[in-house]
């Protein structure tokens, strides 16, 4: 796929394939621009920042889920505004989503948005998170509750940055982008689960998924860019998923996190009469192999329903979760928490999560 715009009611923004960050970054940097950089990155590439002015600041974050929160961002605006940074000046994120979120949030509401620029790092942020104009942070133990929709004005993928991520990670940006794989439809599916065990070693394989994904995502937010309708398919998997990052105290990572929400919502999907068992089979075989090596055990099945409550996505008191009637046939549909509920639950924590 080559480079691509975006159309956005915010602003239209293009994603480039590059394999040249540093020099792109030392092109970008203009006076006043402040750059926001995941620490890890900054110590994995030293040599990143150099071609950089050393009048522009370098603000180093730790990527982690307390950072991402109002608490977190005290810190960081403190810096920008004593530093003097102005409505013209603009903000480089590079990084993965939680660098991502921390920006976009940051620049929306710097003196009412200011522009922003990102390098994606990780492959969760290059397959994903880096379009669609969504940003959010967390409130208390609680995912994504606040945020808004505020796209970057330019987006470079280098997939270099990907040499350094571990098995797990290249796990984590996997399952993420396999949901649009199962929603888009059987012959992508199939793509999908036959490719995956070879895109962990074949940087080829790998950009072929990374620029299918995107195309998939590209596709829903041109026409639902605010979530509102055809756009909200893609929760898929997210609900159960958030509830479980909540509950371990995000040591599970988001995108193993969805492939179990994903399984969860198939089960569910087969329970009410949605869906085929042997399809719901066929794709839990691909989910195995994504949440391989992790272990997800003692929830309490009232702390989860209580997480599954605080999802942004309800309405009053009733969930409203994406399940699956097959490839390509996910629908938003509205369930109350009640004790037919729970009691699937329960079923599924006994006999089905990762043990």
């Amino acid at each position: 796929m080559p480079d691509f715009t975006v159309k956005s009611i915010v602003h239209d923004y293009k994603v480039q394939f590059v394999d040249d960050s540093k020099q792109i970054l030392a092109r970008e940097m203009k006076e006043g621009d402040v750059v926001i950089i995941d620490n890890k990155v900054k110590t994995l590439y030293p040599d990143l920042l150099n071609g950089i002015s050393q009048n522009n600041v370098v603000i180093g974050i730790d990527a982690d889920e307390r950072q991402k929160s109002y608490q977190g961002l005290i810190p960081i605006i403190e810096k920008l505004i004593a530093g003097g940074f102005r409505k013209n000046h603009r903000l480089i994120g590079i990084g993965g989503g939680i660098t991502q979120d921390v920006t976009a949030f940051t620049s929306s509401i710097m003196y009412r948005g200011v522009y922003w620029l990102f390098f994606p790092t990780t492959l969760l942020a290059q397959g994903d998170s880096c379009i669609g104009s969504k940003t959010s942070i967390n409130f208390g133990e609680f995912k994504n509750q606040v945020g808004g929709f505020y796209p970057p004005n330019e987006v470079y993928i280098d997939l270099n940055f990907l040499d350094t991520l571990s098995s797990a990670e290249l796990q984590s940006g996997l399952g993420e982008m396999s949901h649009y794989f199962v929603v888009v439809g059987e012959g992508d599916f199939n793509r999908f689960k036959k490719e995956y065990p070879l895109a962990k070693q074949d940087k080829n394989i790998l950009n072929g998924l990374i620029e299918r994904s995107l195309e998939i995502k590209k596709s829903y937010i041109e026409i639902d860019e605010f979530d509102r309708n055809k756009r909200q398919i893609f929760n898929y998997g997210h609900s159960f998923g958030h509830a479980i990052e909540s509950l371990t105290n995000y040591e599970v990572p988001h995108g193993i996190a969805v492939s179990c929400g994903m399984d969860m919502a198939n089960f569910v999907s087969v329970k009410l009469g949605y869906l085929q068992c042997e399809i719901r089979q066929e794709i839990r075989e691909l989910l195995e192999q994504i949440w391989d090596g992790y272990v997800i055990s003692n929830l309490s099945i009232e702390k989860f329903a209580n997480a599954l409550s605080k999802d942004k996505k309800n309405v009053g008191k009733e969930l409203r979760l994406i399940l699956c009637k097959g490839y390509g046939k996910l629908f938003k549909t509205g369930i109350q928490l009640d004790r037919q509920f729970i009691g699937l639950l329960e079923e599924y924590f006994d006999k089905e999560l990762v043990h």
